[in-house]
Formats: C-alpha cells, sequence, structure tokens
C-alpha cells in the first residue's frame, strides 16, 4: 500500500464519523506532505479541520511514518466539482462556464444527479416594434456540459 493509500485509507474512516463532511481534494507530495481540502453541507469549521488533522495525525504516528499534514475548507472562490456541492448552493448565484452555452451567470434554482438548473432575467427585443423587454430564462445544464461554476459572493 502506497502512502497516498494509506492516507486514503485513514481519511475515509475519518469522514464516516463525520457525515457532514466531504473530500475535494487530497494530494500527497513525494515528500510526504498532505493536503487535504474539505467541503461541508453546513460549512466546514476550523474545529472539523483540526478534528480531521489530528484523526489522521494519530494514525500515521503510530506507524512512525514522517508528513506533514494541511487541512483547509474548500475557499469561497473554489470551483464546484461535485453534485453534493451543488446541491448546498441551491438559492446562490453563480458564475457557469459551458461547452455548449458559453458563461452564465444565474441562481441555481435546483440541483440533483443528472445537471443543475439555472435562472436569470435577460433583455431581448421585443417580437413587435422597438425597444427590449426582460425575460426570465430558465436552462438546466448537465454536469458533463459544465467547464466550471463559481459561487459569486454579493454583498
Amino acid at each position: 500500500m502506497t502512502f497516498k493509500e494509506k492516507v486514503k485509507s485513514v481519511l475515509d474512516g475519518v469522514l464516516e464519523t463525520k457525515q457532514h463532511l466531504f473530500l475535494i481534494d487530497l494530494m500527497v507530495s513525494e515528500a510526504n506532505k498532505i493536503n487535504v481540502v474539505l467541503d461541508g453541507d453546513t460549512g466546514v469549521t476550523l474545529q472539523d479541520c483540526i478534528d480531521v488533522s489530528r484523526a489522521i495525525e494519530g494514525q500515521l504516528d503510530q506507524e512512525g511514518l514522517e508528513f506533514s499534514i494541511d487541512v483547509a475548507s474548500a475557499g469561497v472562490s473554489s470551483p464546484l466539482k461535485f453534485v453534493r456541492q451543488y446541491k448546498k448552493n441551491v438559492g446562490r448565484k453563480l458564475k457557469v462556464k459551458t461547452v455548449s452555452q458559453g458563461e452564465i451567470e444565474a441562481v441555481l434554482t435546483e440541483a440533483d444527479d443528472e445537471g443543475a438548473t439555472l435562472s436569470w432575467k435577460a433583455r431581448e427585443p421585443k417580437e413587435i416594434g422597438k425597444g427590449k423587454v426582460t425575460v426570465e430564462k430558465t436552462v438546466k445544464v448537465p454536469y458533463e456540459d459544465i467547464k466550471e461554476s463559481i459561487v459569486i459572493i454579493s454583498f
């Protein structure tokens, strides 16, 4: 079992006890530097990061391995990678880059296992006469059509 596999196994065991957390990324360098990025259904607290770090340290220290570890939460500007993240962010505004429709800034109104439903208002020319009219647009984008999604934070 490689060092990374060992770390992944320990991390999986820790996350089983903390069901509200899920793994976004795990990187292990050649020098045994471990970087863990987590997200959670209700966010990630500092205590969550401390608990996960200590649990991994405790297991790996028993084996006498040398390593360093960083455990962090996914940042605000981090792209959404998993369906669980989309479900967590329903109701928020996203900037979504798609393969077929380009870039869309819209509110995530629904997320299921197949795709994300986005809604936004757009100005379009009137059918009859001059000028424009505001229309409500809604589109369901399959996850495989999404290149990148980032939550837009507004104050």
